[in-house]
């Protein structure tokens, strides 16, 4: 029985022990790890395809986000603005139909300032100095023009006067309107005699 034991024990040994590899063995092995290799690399090389593929796409898709921001942000802005011209635009024409009133206060408080009746005086001035005020909380103010040099951005020339001193020539001599400026635009020219 020890013979059998012993058998078995060198059987054993000659099995755990490596075996020295054939030429072919080798080769095919050698052969399967380049194989292995060469596909590895392929893979690789498909993936990193993939990667700058999904890279180009994700770019795009950020480019064409941001357009889109942008392009909403300029919506919102200029509907915005849209609004306020709106607003403002409606604001003026109000306050245009309310110049020809402006108008006749002036002229009656000119015609007043004769008469000997200091009720109608007052209460002209009143009328006028209330609705002045109230249009100057709107952004209306009157463009000042006589004595100043004309200024074709804010005066219309009605006429052209003769006068003697050379200083006058191209300075405003007379108003025949008054002019007004609504939140720095012009709402209506001052119609003016000019010095010639």
């Amino acid at each position: 029985m020890a013979n059998t034991e012993n058998k078995n024990i060198e059987e054993k040994e000659k099995s755990e022990t490596p075996q020295p590899e054939t030429k072919s063995e080798t080769k095919t092995e050698t052969s399967s790890k380049k194989e292995n290799k060469k596909e590895t690399n392929k893979k690789i090389e498909e993936l990193q395809g993939r990667v700058k593929e999904l890279e180009a796409k994700v770019d795009e898709s950020k480019n064409d986000y941001l357009r889109l921001m942008a392009e909403f942000e300029t919506y919102r802005r200029r509907t915005a603005e849209d609004r306020l011209n709106l607003v403002s635009s409606a604001s003026a024409d109000t306050i245009k139909g309310l110049l020809p009133v402006l108008d006749d206060c002036e002229r009656a408080m000119a015609i007043l300032s004769d008469s000997s009746d200091e009720a109608a005086k007052e209460g002209t001035e009143l009328i006028f100095t209330k609705l002045m005020a109230f249009l100057k909380t709107k952004g209306l103010s009157v463009i000042e023009a006589k004595g100043e040099k004309f200024n074709v951005d804010f005066h219309e020339a009605v006429t052209q006067f003769p006068v003697a001193d050379e200083a006058q020539k191209g300075m405003v001599i007379d108003v025949t309107q008054t002019g007004y400026i609504l939140n720095g635009k012009v709402l209506r020219y001052a119609k003016v005699v000019v010095g010639a």
